[in-house]
């Protein structure tokens, strides 16, 4: 039985502290990708995230896309979560 599709985003970009999560110039997000899946999705972000070791500033981040939107009312739902 195939794996349910669950639509994962990794986004990153330089933050403003690096205790928060306010992006210091949002034109120059990172949109990495869209993924099916968490594994996936935490693959391409565990890439990013050490390619930018050096960067205190930079963060990327897996925003779990299927829990923000109902597909049959387009309505938002649930919470977000970074990682």
């Amino acid at each position: 039985m195939p794996h349910r599709q669950l639509l994962h985003l990794v986004i990153g970009g330089e933050l403003k502290d690096v205790t928060g999560i306010e992006f210091r110039d949002l034109s120059k997000i990172d949109l990495v990708g869209a993924y099916a899946s968490y594994e996936e999705a935490h693959k391409a972000w565990q890439a990013r995230a050490q390619a930018t070791v050096d960067n205190a500033h930079m963060r990327y981040f897996i925003i779990h896309a299927h829990r923000l939107l109902d597909p049959l009312t387009g309505e938002a739902h649930g919470e977000d979560h970074h990682h």
